[in-house]
């Protein structure tokens, strides 16, 4: 089955993790060994190849950077115009893939059927499409800079990360959205940027749905009912979401599946996380819906984080191809499935754009 999968972090995993996608899940593990600068050195889900045996052939894929103010804690630049410059070099590496023939990027209706239907009828001499997303708009100096960025091809944005941002407060922080957010969510309204409503803290959150009326969908995100963090969203704010037409995109790292995780001690096996945890996140954002339209797939894989984090199930992204057959032991008729595995965020893409 085809699969839209609404969340990878791709230019990080290349330009700060150093992977070279083009090689196999196994070739990226090999150069790895005994490497331990990063807890998920050996441990990566993700490669070209991978997203291929998995019919992974459309994405939403990122830039990040996230600036930081003095005594921030966080990880990230000190100062907008690094944290741009770092986004920058991560484009760069997206349009060398596009280059060298692994990549497309999609930036309208027209693209994206082309793409749709070239890839259906020849997967093979096909590049994989990416729809670019900024996770966290630290990196936007200013709303002359969202402008390039949608020059450059940029269709969706996430207002805050983890932490107080400049525009919005993310996860494990609380805050609203003030002034400079207000300015942010109006400019992003003009331009007809999809705002992702991922890593909003809630006081964020709330403000936001009062002042935004644009395109929203939640790119890589889990249901605080199986999981009490502010990371995951409420009954009321994926109702909220669902109102507005938006897709919830259901990701797999393991913290956000099943709660008591801890990080470094807890692995897959012991606490028994497996792909049902996605379509038990899937199946409850259904049932708050009453219907399949308003569900996806968003990883979120290698995200920061590998196999040590992940499904134990999975080895690969290639192992998203499981995910039909679980939902049709829960139920799912083949019509539901398509919608969640890749029709509804291809839909809301098709009546966002022009």
């Amino acid at each position: 089955m085809f699969i839209f999968d609404a969340h990878l972090d791709l230019s990080m995993n290349a330009m700060e993790w150093n992977r070279d996608l083009r090689w196999s899940v196994a070739e990226i593990r090999e150069s790895e060994q005994g490497m331990t600068d990063k807890p998920d050195r050996e441990k990566n889900t993700v490669s070209f190849d991978a997203m291929r045996k998995g019919n992974i052939g459309l994405c939403v894929a990122t830039q990040i950077a996230r600036y930081v103010k003095p005594k921030n804690t966080l990880p990230g630049w000190n100062s907008p115009q690094q944290a741009w410059a770092q986004t920058q070099g991560q484009l760069s590496w997206y349009k060398s893939m596009e280059d060298d023939g692994w990549l497309r990027q999609i930036t309208n209706k027209r693209e994206l059927n082309a793409h749709l239907e070239n890839w259906q009828k020849n997967k093979k001499n096909t590049p994989i499409g990416y729809i670019l997303s900024l996770e966290g708009a630290d990196s936007i100096i200013n709303l002359d800079y969202l402008e390039k960025s949608y020059e450059q091809g940029l269709r969706a944005i996430g207002p805050a990360h983890y932490g107080p941002g400049t525009y919005a407060f993310g996860t494990d922080s609380i805050g609203g959205i003030g002034v400079k957010g207000k300015e942010l969510l109006k400019k992003i309204e003009k331009l007809n940027l999809i705002l992702d409503a991922t890593h909003l803290c809630d006081q964020s959150f709330w403000e936001t749905m009062k002042v935004y009326e644009g395109p929203i969908w939640a790119s890589h995100n889990n249901c605080r009912k199986f999981v009490n963090h502010n990371r995951q969203f409420s009954d009321e704010q994926l109702l909220e979401l669902i109102d507005r037409k938006a897709v919830i995109g259901t990701a797999l790292d393991a913290w956000m599946m099943v709660p008591n995780w801890q990080r470094g001690k807890s692995t897959p096996e012991k606490m028994g996380v497996t792909l049902e945890h996605m379509v038990q996140n899937i199946d409850h954002i259904c049932q708050l819906a009453g219907n399949s339209l308003h569900v996806g797939i968003g990883t979120d894989l290698d995200g920061g984080f590998g196999k040590e984090q992940a499904p134990m199930d999975l080895d690969t992204i290639a192992d998203l191809q499981n995910i039909p057959v679980l939902l049709t032991k829960k139920g799912y008729d083949s019509d539901d499935i398509s919608n969640i595995m890749n029709r509804n965020f291809i839909n809301f893409l098709r009546h966002t754009w022009t």
